[in-house]
């Protein structure tokens, strides 16, 4: 079982702003589920993405 590089972030579509996951996928309209490459991994190109 291999580990994921990346982790799930929140983020606020107008103010740029990191928020909960949870938070961000009960306002759709204004925000985005990102994922960000956890330190030393670099290019996660590899990993699927969160986009369905």
């Amino acid at each position: 079982m291999s580990k994921r590089k990346t982790f799930d972030v929140g983020r606020d579509s107008r103010s740029g702003q990191f928020i909960t996951v949870k938070e961000a996928t009960g306002r759709p309209e204004t925000t985005t589920v990102e994922r960000i490459p956890k330190s030393g991994h670099g290019d996660t190109k590899g990993e699927p993405s969160r986009r369905k």
